[in-house]
């Protein structure tokens, strides 16, 4: 008769602000949930990607513009409204970046190529889109659309935060296969952009 086997749990003994933490996990389920948030931000991005695409083609974006979003889409009364008139300048950089970043940090986070990066890369833009979202200054509480401070932009940063200090690019993803590789081994920054 076979024994079943049980899940692996491990332990987490962290220092957080000066306060030390300890907590069993499974790493059965927590693979699991890596995985399946790595999925559905790979769907949010290469969906927001390729339906900018679609509205405007392969080579001119023409439906879908930024310029909406960066002119009159950022509140005056919000504090980094400068930034984003700054951005308008230039909409010939800004419009390719956001497109085709969304569609290969959306194909990255799927296949877990370069996750960390991607990861780095997406949570950067979100963190822009969150400081483009507030209504309002401090004295106002940072309002945005729908309460104060946090909206989706900021818990989609906090995800890819969390995931690529996870490394969910190793599970059934290529980064477990690329940092196997000689060059990887010869070169060990270049685990920074992976896993």
């Amino acid at each position: 008769m076979a024994t079943q086997r049980k899940p692996a749990e491990r332990t987490i003994d962290a220092d957080l602000f000066g306060t030390s933490v300890q907590f069993d996990y499974s790493e059965t389920w927590l693979a699991y949930s890596m995985l399946g948030l790595r999925l559905l931000l790979a769907w949010v991005f290469l969906q927001a990607g390729l339906s900018k695409l679609s509205e405007g083609g392969w080579t001119n974006p023409g439906g879908w513009s930024a310029e909406g979003f960066l002119l009159g889409g950022v509140a005056e009364a919000n504090p980094f409204s400068s930034l984003f008139d700054f951005f308008a300048d230039f909409l010939w950089l800004i419009e390719p970046m956001v497109l085709w970043g969304q569609i290969f940090i959306g194909l990255a986070l799927l296949f877990g190529v370069a996750f960390r990066f991607a990861a780095a890369m997406g949570a950067l833009q979100m963190l822009l889109f969150w400081l483009g979202a507030f209504e309002g200054g401090l004295m106002a509480g940072f309002p945005i659309a729908h309460g104060y401070v946090v909206d989706y932009t900021l818990v989609y940063a906090i995800l890819l935060f969390g995931l690529g200090a996870w490394g969910a690019g190793r599970l059934l993803g290529v980064d477990a296969i690329l940092e196997q590789s000689d060059i990887v081994q010869q070169n060990p920054w270049l685990r920074y952009f992976l896993g």
